[in-house]
Formats: C-alpha cells, structure tokens, sequence
C-alpha cells in the first residue's frame, strides 16, 4: 500500500551524553506533565536484573524491557490479570484484509516532552526494528512484517508477508511493538541512553527522573498517559539494582526497600515465606533456562579444525543425555523450578516433552551409557573438553550452583571434561552473539503467553540466538503455525515443531519456573501485576 500521508516530521534531535541527574526520591519530573494526587507515598522495588540499553531496538533481556514497559507506549497491551491483548494507545486494531493489520489510535496523544505522538512515530519504530536488526535486539519477531504505513495522523496499516496470522496482535505488545519518539532515536543507529532520557522522550504510565545506569532510576508518573492500564496508582517509584541477591533480601526483610522482584535464591524465598515482615507473592511460570549450542564454535562445529555435523551432534545429546533436571530442580531450586523436557513450557497449548523419548533413560532420568554409546558411535574419542558459560548477575544467584552442579554431573560421566567460566551480563550479552561461547546458558521470559513465542525467536530463520541454527523445513513450520485458524491443526504443528528441534538440539531445556515477589505488608497490587502476561507494572503497586 502506497501512504498518502507524507511527514516532515522527522528530525533526529542531536543531544549531548550529560551528566544524569542526582536521585531525588521524592521524583521531580525532567519536563512534561505528571501525575498529582495518586495513593500512597513512594515505593522502592529491588532488583538484580541489569538493564542493557533503554533503546527498544538494542535489548532483548527482561532487565531492559523492565524498564521499557513503564515508560514507553505500546499499540496492544494486556489489562492486570490477564494475557489478553486489547488495544492500548489505540481506539481500534483489526484485520482490514487477510494481511493487513490496521490501528487507529486515539487523538491528540503527546510524548512528555511535548512532541505529538502519531502514526508516524509508529511507522518509525518498526522501520527502525527492522533497519538495526541488533543482534542483542527483538526484530526476529517481526519475521512476517512486510511494510508499515501511517495513512494520516491516527491511522497505522501493516503489511504482511502471510495472511491470518494469529501471533501478529501479541508481537503488537511485545519488546519489538514498542512505540518511540522519531524526534528523539535516530532510524538507522542504536539511541545511546543517556539521549533518551535528557529528551524526555517517554509516554508510558511513567516517566524516568533519574537515570543513574544499572544503580538507580527513578519514576514519576506521566500525566500524559491515556493507555489501557490508566494513571499509576502510585506517583513515584525508585528502582534499585543490587550485584548481591543476599543484600536484596537483607533489604527487603528489614524495610529498606518496599518491593524484591527479581532475583532472590530459593532458600532466601524459602525463608522469606516464614517471615511475618514479609509477603511472598506467586504468579504463573512462563520463564524457562536452558543451555544454547553455538553451531560453529562448539566441539565439532562448523568453523572448528575438526568440523563435523555428526560428532557435534553427538556431542549435545551426550549432554543431553547426562544432564539430571530433576537434581537440578531439587538441590538448587528447591522446586521453585521444575523439570523441562522440551521447547514449549507445561500449560501452554501445544506443549510436548519431546526430549524425554529421546534423551537420557527415556523417563526424564539421566543415562551415561547411553551418552557413551552415542558418542562411541560417531567416533567421538572422549572425555571432551567442553568450555561452558553462565551468568550469575542476570540469572540469579542461583546459576552459580546450577552450573557448577551440571559441571559434577558432566565430569563425573567420565565423557567431559568442562571448564566453567562466568561473565558479567553487560558483557555476556555481547560475547554470546560475537562467537565467543561454545556452550552457554541462557533464559527466557516471554514476551506474550503463546507457544509461537518459545519457538520462533529460537528457531526461525534470522533468530535472536544467532547460534547459526537454520533449518528451513522448521522455519516453514513455525510460520505456518503462526497463521492457522484451526486450533488443533495448529497444536499439532507446534508439536511437530518440538519433535524436529528436539532431534536436532540447537538448544537443550533444563528447567521452568515460576514469578515470585517479595514486598512489604502494606504493598497491594502486586498480584494484579504478577499475571500470565508476564510484565511486571509498577503502576498496580501501592503503599499504605
């Protein structure tokens, strides 16, 4: 479609990396409006969740979208307490034709800083999604965008490449359907933060005050806002990040902070849930850990001097064969995490325990002998030596003891010899995507309760692993799921989906688990917010 909306609009704002201001806790707004009036006096949340960068396009990672989805806007959201997506900054959002999406969104919004916010910023964001393609960023999920348009001021059509697809209205509220301001983030470039933030160029239910990187950022709520989820019912709210989960649990037990959300070990929330100062809070689990393979890198790989598709197969279903969940899940999480056999986690439509069959002594137990009958039959000699990452900082502090605990479990089958290496996340996110890591962990905390999204931004064509996993006949399938009306067609192709992955192991599933918050007894909201659509918003939190 052709737009017969032209825009001069855009102007990319050239702004000097200043110094970030100093904290004010009571929250005093960097320009535009903010609310008055709300419940409740300031709330002080905890976390060990690192950011990466504010700019949508550059981050992928649940610390950064943390941040994202208090302050920027989105086309679709999904109201407390449900998975849902309804429109957000928009009056309508529908199917015009087969492919092609249209939003209209409501009149006259503005971005604190005063810039109007219209179909244009729209167009903007997802041309840009799709311009930078970060590797540390979310554009894989725009796999079956074609084009956006803005027809006038309010109204947004997109293209797509395949009809009727069921995913498109969830993408819309997804790290890659954040809305930004075209004044403010250049088209072509990574925005750094500091240009974001001395722009105001925000229009959530919140606005940053304070952006001390990775240490503390503050929050006042913005006036502005005409979204789905309606005024924060808290005015300000200071977030607080820790490098040592001990000294968030100090913290949160002895008043210091109001709110403990992410990441806590399970002994300290096991202990929490005895301690009367305290609430302990349980949502829905959709978060999974797993180990990613780097189809190059790894023993056998591709770019290896002893490149060879075989033996490096091998090689991860050895791993796959050895590795204990169950252990894992006990010792170290203390059921807090369970058992994953396969892609799509336990409650979610379509879900399988594909691995099970296949791996281990077919009942989910490890099995030695058969990682050794499998190895011996591709000509593996062994033991092999395996580098393996994991990170602790963005993970929790409970990486540390799963992978050392993996490791016992690979070194004593005799068939490995692991070398285990930890790196801080900032730097862990670059390497993981630089080919740097053989074999590393990683975790997922969907962007909207679906199968499709624990498949395809793992295992379609162009994928945010960037393991050099690519098989066509799987990225066909993931596509042709995303547009089946047919629930049980539809079902049966993500089946289909974690049956051929499963055999292949571009990645191997360790654990699920559950969202959990520690607060005050005088916070409320938080089980508003700890719902199946996996966002933690700081507007249901209230104090006294």
């Amino acid at each position: 479609m052709t737009s017969a909306f032209t825009n001069g609009k855009r102007a990319l704002v050239a702004t000097t990396g200043l110094a970030v201001a100093a904290l004010v806790l009571s929250g005093c707004a960097s320009g535009g409006e903010t609310t008055t009036g709300t419940a409740g006096g300031p709330i002080t949340i905890g976390t060990t969740d690192k950011v990466t960068t504010l700019d949508p396009a550059g981050s992928y990672d649940n610390g950064s979208f943390s941040v994202q989805t208090q302050v920027f806007p989105f086309l679709m959201n999904s109201a407390y307490g449900t998975a849902d997506v309804e429109p957000d900054i928009a009056v309508s959002a529908e199917f015009t034709s087969p492919t092609e999406y249209t939003v209209v969104l409501k009149p006259d919004l503005k971005w604190a800083n005063g810039n109007a916010l219209t179909s244009s910023d729209v167009k903007f964001s997802f041309d840009r999604q799709l311009a930078i393609a970060d590797d540390n960023g979310p554009s894989s999920l725009l796999y079956n965008l074609d084009s956006t348009e803005a027809v006038d001021d309010t109204t947004v059509v997109f293209t797509l490449k395949v009809g009727n697809d069921q995913i498109f209205p969830q993408i819309l509220s997804s790290p890659a359907g954040v809305i930004v301001d075209e004044e403010t983030l250049s088209a072509t470039e990574v925005t750094p933060d500091a240009d974001i933030f001395d722009a105001n160029a925000f229009a959530g239910q919140y606005v940053l005050t304070s952006y001390d990187f990775n240490n503390l950022l503050a929050y006042k709520a913005y006036d502005g806002y005409e979204g789905l989820l309606g005024p924060a019912k808290t005015d300000a709210v200071n977030v607080k990040y820790y490098t040592d989960a001990s000294n968030l649990k100090l913290d949160v037990q002895e008043g210091n902070i109001d709110v403990a959300w992410r990441s806590l070990s399970a002994t300290d929330i096991d202990d929490l849930r005895g301690n009367d100062a305290v609430s302990v809070v349980d949502g829905p689990g959709g978060e999974i850990r797993y180990i990613t393979f780097n189809f190059n890198t790894q023993p056998f790989g591709a770019t290896t001097a002893e490149a060879d598709p075989a033996k490096a197969l091998a090689v991860r279903a050895a791993l796959a064969d050895i590795v204990d969940r169950a252990e894992l899940a006990d010792q170290v999480y203390k059921g807090t995490y369970t058992p994953l056999y396969s892609y799509v986690p336990a409650g979610m439509t379509g879900a399988t325990e594909s691995l099970k069959g296949l791996y281990g002594d077919g009942e989910g137990g490890p099995d030695v002998e058969k990682a050794a009958a499998d190895l011996a039959a591709a000509g593996v000699t062994t033991p092999i030596a395996l580098n393996l990452q994991y990170n602790a900082d963005h993970y929790g502090p409970g990486s540390s003891d799963e992978y050392a605990l993996i490791k016992d479990q690979l070194d004593a089958s005799g068939l490995f010899t692991v070398s285990l290496q930890s790196t801080e996340w900032v730097q862990y996110s670059k390497d993981r995507t630089a080919d740097v890591y053989p074999a590393y962990q990683l975790g997922w905390f969907p962007d909207y309760s679906d199968a499709d999204n624990y498949l395809s931004p793992f295992f379609a064509e162009g994928n945010f692993l960037k393991n050099h996993y690519d098989d066509p006949e799987v990225t066909a399938l993931i596509q042709k799921q995303a547009v089946t009306n047919d629930v049980t067609e539809r079902t049966a192709l993500i089946e289909e989906i974690q049956d051929k992955v499963a055999a292949q192991l571009s990645t191997v599933p360790l654990l699920q688990g559950a969202q959990v918050a520690i607060t005050g007894t005088d916070i409320t909201g938080t089980q508003d917010t700890l719902d199946a659509s996996f966002k933690f918003r700081y507007g249901a939190l209230a104090k006294g």
